[in-house]
C-alpha cells in the first residue's frame, strides 16, 4: 500500500485529477489548524479592498471548504462544499465574480443566497500552487449587489498568489522539520 492511500483514505474513489489536487491541499497541513496571522491579514486586506463585510481564505477539501482565515463570520471555520461557490472557482484559472446573486442563474438556489446570509456579491480568485493545483480561494462576500473594478479583481488575484507563496514557505518548513527529524533518528 502506498503512503498516500494509508494517510488519505478519504481520497478513495475520487477522480485521479481531483485525487492529486486533494493530496496537494493536504501536503500543506493547513486544514484543521488554528488561524495563522498571515492568512488572517490577507483576508482582512481583501475585505478592505472591496469594502465587503466578509472575506476569507479557503481551501477546498473533498466534502468541505476549510476557512484558513475568515473576516466577518465569527466562529465559522468550515462550510459544506456543495453547492459550492469555492468549488466553482477552483475549476478555472480566472477570477469568479457574481455581481448580484439574487438574479444570477448560477446562484439562484444557493443556500447562502436564499438563506440568512443573503449573499448578493461574491468575488474570488483561485489559489494556485507553483505546480498548478488550484487549492482554494481568496474571496469577498457582501449582502448587497455591487460591481468590482478591474484593479480590485487584479488585487484579489495578487492576494491569492501571496497565499500560494505563503503555502510554499510553509511546505519548506514542513520538509525541513522532517529532514531534521530523519537526521536525528539516524544519529541516535
Amino acid at each position: 500500500m502506498t503512503e498516500s492511500s494509508n494517510a488519505y483514505e478519504y481520497l478513495d474513489n475520487v477522480d485521479p485529477r481531483e485525487q492529486d489536487r486533494l493530496a496537494a491541499v493536504r501536503r500543506y497541513r493547513l486544514v484543521d489548524q488554528p488561524v495563522e496571522d498571515a492568512y488572517d491579514r490577507i483576508a482582512f486586506v481583501a475585505g478592505a479592498l472591496f469594502g465587503t463585510p466578509i472575506a476569507t481564505v479557503s481551501l477546498v477539501e473533498r466534502d468541505r471548504v476549510w476557512l484558513a482565515a475568515c473576516q466577518g463570520l465569527s466562529g465559522v471555520r468550515e462550510v459544506g462544499r456543495e453547492p459550492g461557490l469555492c468549488a466553482s472557482v477552483i475549476a478555472q484559472d480566472d477570477v469568479y465574480v457574481i455581481n448580484n446573486a439574487a438574479v444570477d442563474p448560477r446562484t439562484l438556489e444557493h443556500p447562502l443566497v436564499r438563506g440568512e446570509l443573503g449573499l448578493r456579491f461574491y468575488a474570488a480568485a483561485p489559489i494556485r500552487t507553483h505546480d498548478g493545483y488550484r487549492l482554494g480561494t481568496v474571496n469577498v462576500i457582501d449582502s448587497v449587489p455591487r460591481e468590482a473594478d478591474p484593479r480590485q479583481l487584479t488585487a484579489l488575484q495578487h492576494l491569492a498568489s501571496i497565499v500560494a507563496d505563503e503555502l510554499e514557505l510553509r511546505l519548506m518548513v514542513i520538509r525541513s522539520a522532517a529532514a531534521e527529524q530523519r537526521m536525528r533518528e539516524t544519529v541516535n
